[in-house]
């Protein structure tokens, strides 16, 4: 893993706006992804992490350019060409789509019924033009199927034929038939039974160490990033309040939600259950988010600076940022607490 980043986003907005609002006053909007910087290292299985509704897919799908980008940007930079991905045009877009990928959540919708996995899998190299033959195009994706666990049979069959789990592999052998640079998973094992989710992130994290892709995984659940991702940014309605390497986040959380999250991973020992810190309430609105910190309306921790200032990113240790105004103070109390 290098650390040069593969992409970078830098005051990153992503705005929807929405129909109604006043004769005269503003429209109402839905700040999806609001001022967010993130730099994902060339070669790293980057984790993020935070609730539905938190703008996680947003952003995700931002850095791919498959979702507006309303202000900052986001630039794409390997050993062979940059993008801009706020200033690109529709050719330089195209050319992007063969080093940017993405895998879908759901295995069951994401696949047509109508092709064969054969075709399926070929459908990237043919629309981006990346074989010349009939010959080329059926060793690449005998390759990549191979990768992927499918064999020769499968690639005659229909979607159809085949388990969530199996689906999903023909997914994952789509999008990295192109041999892409940047692969996004969102929520890419959410719709698997638990047995099958460590078999796939498996089979991912062999293919990333072997094919050297760059992910940027988004999921809800903190023990699976934990399991495959190298580092970990927790996000939350919009913005990051937290990011930091994963061995790092798990044992030395800063932020508050953070540590909720954390606290709320199923744990089998007795002693430990019942431990969990509880959320109230939802996240609020994205069209009418909360003055100060986001988190403030929720937070056990929040006092009255949280409530009209808004924290940003700083530094608490090695590649660890938090953004959250009272992190040393609650880090001194915690041995008082322990």
């Amino acid at each position: 893993m290098s650390d040069k980043p593969l992409i970078s986003a830098k005051g990153l907005s992503v705005h929807y706006p929405l129909r109604g609002g006043g004769l005269f006053g503003p429209k109402p909007v839905v700040r999806a992804v609001e001022n967010v910087n993130i730099h994902i290292p060339a070669g790293s299985f980057f984790g993020l992490v935070g609730e539905s509704g938190s703008g996680k897919t947003t952003l995700g799908r931002a850095m791919l350019r498959a979702a507006p980008i309303t202000t900052g940007s986001v630039e794409y930079h390997d050993d062979e060409v940059t993008y801009d991905l706020a200033n690109i045009d529709a050719k330089a877009l195209k050319d992007y789509r063969k080093r940017a990928q993405l895998i879908f959540q759901d295995p069951y919708a994401a696949l047509s019924p109508r092709m064969t996995v054969r075709d399926i899998i070929a459908e990237p190299l043919q629309v981006m033009g990346l074989t010349k033959s009939k010959g080329e195009t059926d060793e690449r994706v005998r390759e990549i199927a191979a990768k992927c666990r499918l064999n020769l049979e499968h690639l005659r069959r229909f979607p159809h034929a085949f388990s969530g789990g199996q689906r999903q592999r023909i997914s994952i052998a789509r999008a990295l038939v192109s041999r892409p640079r940047f692969v996004v998973a969102d929520e890419s094992v959410a719709a698997l039974d638990v047995s099958i989710q460590a078999d796939v992130l498996n089979l991912l994290k062999e293919i990333q160490q072997e094919m050297g892709q760059t992910f940027l995984f988004i999921s809800h659940d903190l023990s699976v990033v934990a399991h495959i991702c190298d580092h970990v940014a927790v996000m939350y309605l919009g913005r990051l309040v937290e990011t930091a390497p994963t061995r790092e986040l798990f044992d030395n959380p800063k932020h508050p939600y953070t540590k909720a999250l954390l606290s709320a991973i199923p744990s089998l020992d007795p002693d430990d259950r019942g431990k969990a810190q509880k959320l109230e309430g939802e996240i609020p609105s994205p069209t009418n988010p909360p003055p100060g910190c986001k988190f403030q309306t929720r937070c056990p921790e929040a006092q009255d600076r949280c409530r009209v200032e808004e924290p940003v990113l700083e530094t608490a240790g090695a590649a660890h940022e938090v953004a959250c105004h009272r992190w040393k103070e609650l880090l001194a109390l915690q041995p008082a607490l322990a």
